[in-house]
């Protein structure tokens, strides 16, 4: 139980969920992900320390760099709720702009040195 409860805790913070939308299209540098949800580098590390203790991302080191992906939830109920969660996610305006910020950030090659 304590398990799902942490999950559910983990999924209770917007920028939390649109973190896990972002990551849903691939891994990402920290960088990227403040670019994209405009918030400080110690506010987008502190939720992506919560979704990692609660066992929904995994992390790399290249460098001075920290990189997140998606970590296979090792559930049933965890990956059927993120596979939910993902479908459902992706109809939601600010995640819908979130993704487009991405994907301009993308193109323009604005990741910068973390690529």
């Amino acid at each position: 139980m304590k398990t799902t409860t942490r999950l559910f805790k983990a999924l209770a913070d917007e920028t939390r969920l649109r973190i896990l939308a972002l990551l849903r299209e691939g891994e990402l540098c920290v960088c990227d992900l403040m670019a994209v949800l405009n918030l400080p580098q110690s506010t987008v590390s502190r939720h992506l320390a919560y979704l990692r203790n609660a066992g929904l991302v995994d992390d790399r080191r290249q460098g001075v760099w920290m990189f997140y992906r998606l970590a296979d939830a090792g559930s049933p109920f965890a990956d059927e709720l993120l596979a939910l969660l993902g479908r459902r996610l992706g109809e939601l305006a600010q995640v819908r702009r979130d993704l487009e910020a991405l994907r301009r950030r993308e193109v323009t090659g604005a990741a910068g040195g973390c690529r």
